[in-house]
């Protein structure tokens, strides 16, 4: 059953588009969810959104930015159809939201991330077939933001992730090496948003930078053997520009890098006291024996090819935004991988209106790289202002 489960995973959660598996060396993680764009805002601008204009999805990308929120709340719902040029039933569900406490006391905000692996057949490892399962993963966070200054706020964040690979199924008659168990975990995110106003003759532009550290917790286990595996521990920084060219259209330059806070399976320091590389169940036990913490340091300094090799572990996003009157946007973005750390190369594109109580936004993925089973993907986002719809009630009730 657990060979099963992980032939799955190694197709789903990495989605990597084919490459000479001996020079391969990614990051994997348990929990990939949440390292998946869950809105199309920020997935039609190249998976980018530390420093972007702050929206209903700052919980994601930089939960900071909902200090810097006009309206008194809101809430949006987010929907993607996973990998459907590989398969037709797996699903991600993003919702999420804030509340503006007031200017001094700052801002809360939580969300729920939900994702399907749709139907699984679970089997033993000599192919005898157990039962239908329908694994899932899913987090709740919560977060607090509040201004340090006019220009600069900070946020925190506590997440419980919660993933059931095989729903409670597991084989009694091939001992408990073999066993599958609901895994949970906890994780705290920090973050730091920066957005200044500078006056220009055709209106007012806005320079942003953002910085969230997410996912610092601990590793999540599915058996009772010791085993465990690292959560997606990352650090992301980002840049904002929004240039103004007259009152009713405006252009925004952004972009993003990030790397996982995880280390490597293939470490330059998995090695025995001659200094021989580590394999098989001894490498295994060695990597099961990292914690968190000496895991978020070594990820930096971890890659057997040296620095250049951690410098391919950088993803970097740029998106393009242009507004009409801050109701019509058009995107279009790119997000890049290195080919040895996992080749997800993609082209994006985007739109979206918003209206004073709703808006919408749709995104596409055009792959670059070949095989890329992340082609086509769609998101579709919705999303509602609390406040203009109180206001809409109480205008009917006068």
């Amino acid at each position: 059953m657990k060979k099963g489960i992980f032939s799955l995973l190694a197709v789903v959660l990495l989605a990597m588009p084919a490459v000479a598996e001996e020079s391969m060396n990614p990051i994997i993680t348990a929990m990939p969810s949440l390292s998946i764009a869950p809105d199309a805002h920020a997935g039609g601008l190249g998976d980018v959104g530390a420093a972007t204009t702050p929206d209903l999805n700052s919980q994601h990308w930089n939960p900071a930015k909902y200090a810097f929120m006009q309206s008194h709340g809101g809430i949006t719902a987010n929907y993607t159809p996973w990998l459907r040029k590989l398969v037709t039933d797996i699903d991600l569900a993003y919702i999420a939201g804030y509340y503006n406490i007031s200017e001094r006391a700052g801002a809360i905000g939580a969300s729920l991330t939900y994702f399907s692996l749709g139907n699984v057949a679970l089997t033993n490892v000599d192919g005898t077939f157990l039962q239908w399962a329908r694994p899932n993963e899913w987090a709740l966070d919560l977060s607090y933001s509040r201004k340090l200054h006019e220009y600069v706020s900070m946020a925190v964040a506590l997440r419980f992730m919660y993933a059931d690979l095989n729903n409670g199924a597991n084989s009694s008659t091939m001992g408990s090496s073999i066993e599958m168990y609901p895994g949970w975990t906890m994780a705290a995110d920090v973050a730091l948003y920066y957005r200044q106003p500078i006056e220009l003759p055709m209106g007012t532009s806005y320079f942003a930078l953002g910085l969230n550290v997410s996912n610092l917790g601990g590793k999540i286990s599915y058996d009772q053997n010791n085993t465990s595996s690292f959560i997606p521990a990352n650090i992301r920084l980002g840049v904002s520009y929004e240039i103004p060219f007259d009152n009713y259209n405006s252009l925004s330059i952004n972009a993003d890098i990030n790397k996982y806070m995880v280390p490597t399976r293939k470490s330059k320091f998995a090695v025995d006291a001659n200094g021989d590389p580590l394999t098989g169940q001894q490498l295994t036990d060695w990597y099961n024996g990292l914690s968190s913490p000496k895991g978020w340091g070594m990820s930096f300094n971890d890659a057997p090819g040296g620095f250049a090799e951690e410098l391919r572990e950088i993803q970097v996003g740029v998106g393009l935004e242009y507004s009409y009157n801050h109701q019509f946007f058009g995107r279009v973005g790119y997000s890049h991988e290195n080919k040895w750390k996992g080749n997800r190369r993609y082209v994006t594109v985007g739109a979206g209106f918003n209206l004073s109580i709703f808006s919408l936004d749709v995104a596409y993925v055009i792959a670059t790289a070949p095989t890329n089973p992340l082609d086509q993907t769609l998101r579709f986002t919705v999303g509602f202002d609390l406040a203009g719809i109180k206001d809409l009630v109480n205008n009917k009730k006068k």
